[in-house]
């Protein structure tokens, strides 16, 4: 039997690798004999990092940046054992995890850590950067990052403006002289699993502005802003990111990607995945073994889970999801195309009781599902 194990984090409570190991642990007590890979995913949102650096045989490169709120931090990137790939988690410079509850405003925050994370890359020689963007803490559109890269922003008046958004609005002239030369020689991909436009009310504003710190009429003030600098981009550039799906991401950061870096936007799983040589690992597999902390409606949306199904349903190898809860019904799990589905709590108890009990019960979900397997197959004595 040869099992592929390819799960997310259970955020809080349990990563990738965690994962793989336990699930392991009770497939081997019925099947010792058995063929395990161990391909922990993601989705390219936080914690990416530490799942692409086995793919990559990267190592971590430390770099002075400035974080959310312009305050000079030590944080950390992935560079290939070629040195020609650089993996960047944007949650690393620019995330809301750097900041205290009470420090978040999104009107304030800047991308420019992020921006110069990426210039650190493009001064060392590499030529492939693949930036994950999940966990932002900002809604500037992506001015801090192009500033970073020397995109200037111009008021009326001439006057450059401090990359936040709040100075979206502002925005009358971008100054690309000063651009960094080795920019355009990079290929630049972006993981974004979701396709909200740059401004309105599915926006960047709109819909992610209130878990940034934003109040209602900050809002209101950020979403005109975008408007407005969406405007700029596409007199500027003749890009309207408006029409781009996911452009919204991250603050903007999805469509100040494509526009500043010449980014591609793609889906974060399947670039993961593409890195981990999923599709050829799954040659002769009985089964693929997924999971993360919550199977729901919201898996559809770009999530781990998703994408896995997906590649392994092309290859017609069925797929079992071990997950902390399972919030789908049938029908919902027949349109996901999962074969199996679980949830390993095995009693009623708080969050707390729950995580401290994950690694026995996922143990014990394992050893059940492997038994049920061999049952299938006719070998169970």
């Amino acid at each position: 039997m040869k099992f592929i194990l390819a799960p997310d984090k259970y955020k809080g409570s349990l990563t990738g690798r965690e994962f793989c190991e336990t699930v392991a642990q009770g497939i081997y007590k019925v099947f010792p004999k058995s063929e395990i890979l161990n391909m922990p995913l993601a989705d390219g949102g936080d914690g990416t990092i530490d799942v692409v650096a086995d793919y990559l045989k990267a190592s971590k490169v430390s770099v002075k940046v400035k974080d959310p709120l312009f305050r000079e931090i030590t944080t950390q990137y992935l560079l290939s054992e070629d040195g020609q790939t650089a993996f960047i988690e944007m949650s690393e410079a620019s995330g809301y995890k750097l900041l205290q509850k009470s420090e978040m405003d999104c009107m304030h925050t800047t991308t420019l850590g992020t921006g110069e994370v990426i210039l650190d890359a493009l001064e060392r020689g590499v030529q492939i950067i693949l930036l994950g963007i999940g966990g932002s803490a900002t809604n500037d559109g992506g001015m801090g990052m192009a500033k970073a890269l020397g995109y200037q922003f111009m008021d009326a008046h001439g006057n450059e403006l401090k990359p936040i958004g709040k100075n979206l609005g502002q925005v009358k002239e971008i100054q690309q002289h000063n651009v960094h030369s080795k920019l355009s020689k990079a290929k630049i991909q972006v993981a974004c699993d979701v396709s909200n436009p740059f401004y309105g009310e599915n926006g960047a504003a709109k819909i992610y502005g209130v878990q940034k710190g934003a109040s209602d009429e900050d809002i209101e003030f950020l979403d005109r802003g975008l408007k407005n600098f969406s405007e700029i981009l596409k007199a500027s550039f003749d890009i309207d990111v408006q029409n781009i799906p996911g452009s919204g991401a991250a603050g903007g950061v999805g469509g100040g990607a494509v526009v500043f870096l010449n980014a591609e936007l793609v889906s974060g799983v399947d670039l993961i995945m593409q890195l981990a040589n999923f599709d050829e690992a799954l040659q002769g597999a009985d089964w693929v073994i997924t999971g993360e902390g919550q199977l729901d409606s919201q898996t559809f949306s770009g999530k781990t889970i998703s994408g896995v199904i997906r590649s392994a349903k092309k290859r017609k190898v069925p797929v079992a999801a071990f997950c902390g809860s399972v919030d789908v019904n049938m029908e919902e799990m027949q349109e996901m195309g999962l074969d199996y589905a679980v949830s390993i709590l095995n009693q009623i108890g708080n969050l707390d009781d729950a995580k401290a009990s994950t690694v026995a019960n996922l143990k014990l979900a394992s050893y059940n599902f492997a038994n049920l397997v061999k049952l299938s197959k006719g070998q169970l004595k």
